[in-house]
């Protein structure tokens, strides 16, 4: 299949990389001209590390020219951090062709987003976007060219937009991702799946102190302490919740899932954080206004779920608290800088005509 990855961060390096050693015909597309030039002069390359060792992936293509990288194209991946998306999908807009599937590993409903930029930029091309509920792949670059991947997961719930090319859209991105995706519905529900926003802002919040004084400090081994577990799941039942009033079933999900011993299996499979904490690679200076835990989890993430919330008529307290916390550090009003349906141009719809919407896509 041909694949092109958008991005030049650890989940793009660890597609590409991914996909190229599974045989597809993967293409690597970033916006940075020097650091497309350089890894074009080294062979366009990937060097990708796990537990069963090193191997070299070459890709078929490194550009920076998302025209070429998309052409013919099966499915687009773009794992970009949600703040970079709508820079993405206006420059991806005019090249969307028929039969082409756009997948986000999260979302944070950008699905929507890069549908919304196609149909205002006049593309009416038949394009199917999804989104699932995390990275694909627990992992960190160990060089410009080097992708060290931890952990692969197991499960990925993942919603279709418009939900009548849903079938098209999981079969293209099932052979991307052989038994691992599950159908949880349309892209809302998709996005409603969305992790991080739920695991990050009690961790960067509650930990800030530590976080600002220590050099280096890894917040899901010494961060991750019973009281703050205790408010994780409490925040993950409002988002669940919100999930329940616009009438979708388990599974949900749940983050508490991640950690257990016994039960059902996390998007990642059982024992994925042990192996996270015991890889070292989490253990890193974060700068709270600067990153992607804030800038992604807390402002677009917890906004755009605040906003869900408002429409399903779901009080959101723990959501509302973590997003004006992270506002004061940061020094803006998340819910005016952040990802509201309102900020997005659909705060016009009510319940239904959001799921009419979410159905039929844009007329």
């Amino acid at each position: 299949m041909r694949i092109a990855v958008l991005g030049g961060g650890n989940g793009s390096f660890a597609a590409a990389g991914d996909f190229a050693l599974a045989g597809h015909d993967t293409r690597l597309w970033r916006r940075d001209q020097a650091a497309v030039e350089e890894h074009k002069a080294t062979g366009s390359a990937i060097l990708v590390k796990d537990f069963s060792g090193q191997r070299v992936a070459k890709l078929s293509l490194v550009t920076n020219d998302i025209a070429e990288a998309v052409r013919d194209a099966e499915l687009i991946l773009c794992p970009a951090p949600a703040h970079a998306q709508p820079d993405i999908a206006n420059a991806l807009a005019p090249h969307l062709k028929d039969g082409q599937v756009v997948f986000l590993p999260p979302g944070t409903f950008g699905s929507l987003l890069f549908a919304k930029a196609a149909h205002d930029a006049g593309n009416r091309a038949k394009v199917a976007f999804a989104e699932t509920g995390t990275l694909p792949w627990l992992t960190r670059k160990h060089g410009p060219f080097e992708a060290a991947i931890t952990v692969r997961a197991k499960r990925l719930p993942t919603g279709v937009f418009p939900l009548t090319l849903k079938d098209h859209a999981l079969s293209v991105i099932g052979q991307a991702f052989p038994n691992v995706i599950e159908d949880c519905g349309d892209a809302l529900s998709g996005a409603l799946m969305n992790a991080g926003p739920i695991i990050h802002p009690p961790l960067i919040t509650m930990n800030a102190g530590p976080l600002e004084h220590f050099d280096k400090w890894d917040i899901h081994k010494e961060g991750t302490q019973p009281a703050i577990r205790r408010v994780t799941t409490a925040l993950d039942n409002e988002r669940i919740a919100v999930r329940e009033a616009f009438g979708y079933g388990a599974p949900h999900f749940p983050l508490a899932d991640h950690y257990a011993k016994e039960g059902d299996e996390w998007m990642y499979g059982r024992g994925s954080h042990d192996r996270l904490t015991d890889s070292g690679d989490w253990r890193e200076k974060i700068v709270l206004t600067q990153h992607r835990y804030m800038l992604e989890d807390v402002r677009t993430g917890l906004s755009f779920l605040i906003s869900a919330g408002e429409i399903a008529g779901v009080p959101t307290p723990l959501a509302r608290a973590f997003l004006s916390i992270g506002g004061a550090v940061v020094g803006e009003d998340f819910m005016v800088t952040g990802r509201t349906l309102k900020g997005m141009g659909l705060g016009q719809y009510d319940k239904p005509g959001l799921q009419a919407l979410l159905r039929d896509g844009f007329r």
